[in-house]
């Protein structure tokens, strides 16, 4: 297994985004549930041009947020732990069933409900939040175990992004979405024509963002189209992809992420009710990331390694994969970001949020409990 110093930087940033993260969630919901709660929620709500400034983080911050993402894909595909098919195909299918079987619970549970459209909530991984609670554990983690909970997580991640473009586009200005693919061709022609310089990239991304934003497919799959069409080159640290993805980790670690969950658990939780948790939008939610994550992912890893397609990485066991199953059921602000573009009604969002918090601190804590006695 290749174990990069790129990717020690990425866990060690992810590690402290994780951290950061955990804090700025406690903040935003004590703020939001005081005397100055209302004042507080409507700072996010403030017009900034023609959107809000929580729309802006959303489609605007997201989108460099994916851009990273895109990269990482990137590098994990040509120089990483993703450039072997039988290496690759042992997190590519523990995703998958971190995807399928989260989704097939709550779609059995919400189906025929105005909620059913919330079906790819569950499916996603904050690896962040996950990489944060794995970082507790300190040097008791085999390194292995977190090179796997990160390509997991990264192809989770692509999968979300593939869910938002099939399924939560609602209309199409193809006049946009022509464009957009006109700069993509455009950056692919700069691509293999070997121009290794990146303003004309981040140029033509900035452009393309816009073209998303109006085409109606949402604008942070921009950002992933982009990290695709930069250079990657040798793969050495001086090439542009390199150089920009680690340009990008501290930024997306400790601002872009950090804003993203002070807006987005930015709601009062006076009217919540106990009942809320049995209703099939909650149980749907809770128990396709608590329940249906870790079965997913130990269940197609063992079908895998069952068949002699791939085996385990070194010093890791099935007890570890079951831990970071439950880590992966940490949705947060993936799941957050997914409920915002399935649902129209605020009140839907806000019980949706509350579920994606109880479900993600209960996959948190089950996760860091269970690796604790198992990593001495």
């Amino acid at each position: 297994m290749r174990i990069t110093k790129l990717f020690t930087n990425f866990f060690e940033s992810e590690k402290s985004a994780g951290l950061i993260l955990i804090a700025c969630t406690a903040l935003s919901l004590l703020l939001s549930n005081t005397a100055m709660g209302h004042e507080y929620m409507y700072i996010w709500h403030i017009k900034i041009g023609t959107m809000s400034l929580e729309h802006w983080i959303n489609d605007g911050l997201m989108a460099i947020f994916f851009l990273m993402v895109g990269l990482e894909l990137e590098r994990e595909v040509y120089n990483g732990e993703l450039s072997n098919f039988k290496e690759a195909l042992l997190p590519f299918s523990a995703a998958l069933g971190g995807m399928i079987v989260p989704a097939a619970i709550y779609f059995f549970i919400n189906k025929g409900l105005s909620s059913q459209v919330g079906v790819g909530i569950p499916m996603a991984t904050d690896i962040a939040f996950a990489l944060g609670i794995l970082s507790l554990l300190g040097h008791r983690v085999p390194v292995a175990l977190k090179v796997f909970l990160t390509a997991l997580a990264v192809i989770d991640d692509l999968g979300a992004i593939i869910i938002i473009a099939l399924f939560y586009t609602k209309s199409l200005a193809w006049p946009y979405l022509i464009g957009a693919a006109g700069i993509m061709l455009g950056l692919f022609i700069l691509n293999r024509k070997k121009v290794y310089v990146l303003w004309p990239y981040l140029l033509g991304g900035v452009v393309l963002w816009y073209c998303m934003l109006k085409s109606g497919v949402h604008a942070s799959i921009s950002g992933v189209l982009l990290a695709f069409v930069i250079p990657f080159g040798s793969g050495s640290s001086d090439s542009i992809s390199n150089k920009l993805e680690k340009a990008l980790h501290m930024p997306v670690a400790l601002f872009i992420i950090p804003i993203f969950a002070l807006a987005n658990t930015a709601f009062s939780i006076s009217n919540f009710s106990l009942t809320h948790l049995i209703s099939p939008l909650d149980l749907g939610i809770i128990l396709g990331l608590v329940v249906g994550k870790p079965a997913g992912i130990v269940l197609f890893t063992w079908f895998i390694v069952r068949n002699k397609w791939s085996k385990l990485p070194a010093n890791v066991c099935w007890r570890h994969i079951l831990g970071v199953g439950f880590l992966g059921g940490i949705g947060f602000t993936m799941s957050i970001f997914i409920s915002f573009l399935a649902f129209d009604d605020v009140a839907l969002i806000n019980q949706a949020k509350l579920a994606i918090l109880i479900s993600s601190c209960m996959a948190a804590a089950i996760g860091y409990f269970f690796l604790s006695r198992i990593c001495r």
